[in-house]
């Protein structure tokens, strides 16, 4: 303690600008680690956090003997795994694109308007998503209907929908993704590229032997960071495209909305916690154990 008042003491300025994010943190979300509680109790509004019955593990045990939290990790998982695999790909591939394109006009607009979609509210997603398979005058039915086929109700069968959220998933994010590993190659020197056109390198094995090896801590950075929240779906996107039809629950149903529909739909507080405290703790785990993989083959590329 003697050690730190004397670091406090020495570096009083950047302790006191480090003190508001401090604070936040402190007040949004290590006070409300308190509710935790909640998962498990039988919460009871009259009785309140510490007025409600004391049940131990039985909200846990039910949701596991249930078999919703099996279904709910595995859409969980299986989604963002999607999500953080296609994205990555489609990101890297039109960031290496873009850099070897000649003009820079084109180039700057191109990635303006791959950028776009990432300000677009994903009220608006879902907007778009019912706009286009709608039964009753969506775009895909209008079309089905004018060739002479039989309308498709997607909101009915559940096959689709899994093609659907990666989709908009991965076009709402690419903009925003193909930046950050655009500027990971505008990083590399150039004198890299003199050398291999020197040795009579092409675009190809340019690409292959010296852009891709050097992109190789982003992409692993941006993978480790993703995992962090693999058992976090995207709760906005889920919502507005499927919002609280519960016949495509079984393939688009995450946790996100299972533990929204527990508290805001069906007021079962307690379970709704108990599923929020599960997700946040393998994930906690899961981000612990692949990082301390990669620090043994790799330690350059952990996070920690």
């Amino acid at each position: 303690m003697k050690s730190f008042f004397q670091e406090l003491n020495r570096n009083k300025t950047l302790f006191l600008m480090i003190a508001p994010a401090l604070l936040f943190f402190i007040v949004f979300s290590y006070v409300p680690m308190v509710g935790v509680y909640y998962a498990f109790t039988r919460f009871d509004f009259a009785g309140g956090l510490f007025g409600s019955e004391f049940i131990g593990m039985k909200n846990f045990e039910f949701l596991f003997n249930s078999g919703v939290l099996w279904n709910l990790t595995k859409n969980t998982v299986l989604y963002n795994i999607a999500f953080i695999l296609i994205s990555n790909m489609l990101q890297l591939l039109c960031a290496i694109f873009l850099s070897e394109l000649p003009g820079k006009l084109f180039k700057k607009t191109t990635q303006s308007v791959m950028f776009l979609p990432f300000f677009v509210s994903f009220v608006l997603v879902g907007a778009f998503v019912f706009n286009l398979f709608n039964s009753d005058n969506g775009v895909i039915n209008t079309v089905l209907q004018q060739l002479g086929m039989q309308p498709y109700d997607f909101y009915v069968h559940t096959a689709p929908w899994k093609y659907i959220i990666v989709f908009f998933h991965v076009w709402k994010g690419l903009g925003y993704g193909t930046v950050i590993y655009l500027a990971a190659i505008m990083s590399i020197s150039d004198e890299y590229h003199e050398a291999a056109k020197i040795d009579g390198a092409n675009i190809f094995q340019r690409i292959r032997h010296i852009i891709m090896p050097m992109l190789v801590p982003t992409f692993i950075l941006l993978i480790l960071l993703s995992l962090g929240g693999i058992l976090k779906g995207q709760f906005d996107l889920f919502y507005q495209i499927i919002g609280n039809n519960g016949m495509l629950y079984n393939s688009t149903d995450i946790i996100d909305t299972y533990v929204y529909r527990s508290l805001a739909v069906n007021f079962d507080i307690g379970m709704g916690t108990a599923a929020g405290l599960y997700q946040s703790f393998f994930g906690f785990v899961l981000i612990i154990t692949v990082n301390y993989i990669i620090r043994k083959v790799r330690s350059d590329y952990a996070l920690f």
